[in-house]
């Protein structure tokens, strides 16, 4: 169990994350409550028109990312 733990970060830290836009595997971005998004796929939201056919895609994605419950 330790093992897998410790491979699964290493590899984590070596090639990155699963951008939750593009999903693919992407070593730089940011953090969005416990979603990953790429840079490139955050300037390419940024730049976005809200009449640019992406637009409805990336809102489509974006909707993927959940509030983490908070537990007290």
């Amino acid at each position: 169990m330790e093992v897998e733990e410790l491979s699964s970060l290493l590899a984590h830290s070596q090639f990155g994350e699963t951008c939750v836009i593009c999903e693919q595997l992407k070593p730089n971005g940011i953090h969005l409550y416990t979603s990953f998004i790429c840079e490139k796929c955050e300037k390419d939201i940024i730049r976005a028109k809200t009449n640019d056919p992406r637009y409805k895609f990336y809102l489509k994605q974006l909707k993927k990312v959940t509030t983490p419950e908070i537990f007290s």
